[in-house]
């Protein structure tokens, strides 16, 4: 799913290419993306773009008139930017919203529709899409602190939950704790100070580093390779491959569709965290530290 990073970098994207625009034609390909039904996308044709802004991991686009479109991407849903007169796409292709500078279209791969488009007049109705979470590169310390422990959860799903923190997700969220040396199950009642402050300076740290290594990678053009997996992260997707810290293998525990990537001997002290497929059916013979595996 794309996050804070890539979202920020879609939203400088088309903010050079659709604000003062006039939305000229809204095709949808598929009646299971719009998910509301007033006001209706007519409403928008011929309305010219104000602004493009970040919300959480949803993109809002304003148009005159207060008018909003939300655009929640999910897992697989992506953004292109095609010329006039491009012609549509395949199976992939959700809907396009064609500009006098051009075609936005949003794609979601695969067979699972999970991507949606909301349509909402006014900041009223788009507040009611804002999961209160704190924006991380906003945010000073002492607000961090007070927000992580306001619930008990693994500092893995803290940072994951939209409710706390805005735009964080599975990948970066990898990233995060290892470069903070955080173990991605402990306990944020257990978080000594020290630690939620090397937390905090690892979360705006790679949040920053991100943002401004896909702007680089983009520059003016429009960003194409979004994805989950790049070969420069430290641990996430990177599962059997050399820790760039210390060497160690990176490991991994896998639940439902997600993975969390961790290095045991910088975030575990060289304990191996149980994988609930693979410990549950190794039972006695799941190794309990790094050091039996490497």
């Amino acid at each position: 799913m794309p996050e804070l990073p890539d979202i920020t970098v879609y939203v400088e994207a088309l903010r050079r290419r659709v604000v003062g625009q006039p939305l000229e034609e809204i095709r949808l390909k598929t009646p299971f993306l719009l998910r509301t039904v007033e006001p209706p996308l007519a409403d928008l044709i011929g309305k010219r773009v104000v602004a493009v802004e970040r919300l959480g991991k949803r993109i809002a686009i304003e148009s005159d008139g207060e008018l909003f479109i939300i655009i929640h991407l999910m897992i697989a849903g992506r953004l292109h930017w095609k010329a006039k007169g491009a012609k549509a796409g395949g199976r992939n292709d959700l809907a396009a919203f064609e500009f006098p500078t051009g075609i936005l279209s949003l794609t979601e791969a695969g067979t699972k529709r999970r991507a949606s488009l909301h349509l909402v007049r006014g900041r009223d109705g788009l507040a009611e899409f804002s999961r209160g979470g704190l924006e991380p590169l906003d945010a000073t310390l002492e607000d961090f602190a007070t927000r992580l422990r306001s619930e008990n959860h693994t500092v893995k799903r803290s940072l994951t939950d939209p409710r706390l923190f805005s735009g964080i997700g599975n990948a970066y969220s990898d990233e995060i704790l290892h470069r903070a040396r955080l173990s991605p199950v402990k306990l944020t009642s257990r978080l000594g100070d020290d630690e939620i402050a090397r937390l905090f300076d690892a979360t705006k740290a790679t949040l920053v580093e991100w943002t401004d290594r896909l702007r680089a990678e983009t520059g003016d053009a429009f960003p194409e390779k979004v994805t989950a997996f790049r070969p420069e992260m430290a641990v996430h997707g990177r599962y059997g491959q050399p820790c760039p810290v210390c060497g160690t293998p990176v490991q991994r525990i896998r639940y439902a569709d997600n993975e969390t990537n961790y290095c045991a001997r910088c975030q575990t002290d060289g304990k191996l965290l149980a994988d609930r497929a693979l410990s549950r059916l190794l039972k006695q013979d799941w190794p309990r530290s790094i050091d039996e595996v490497v």
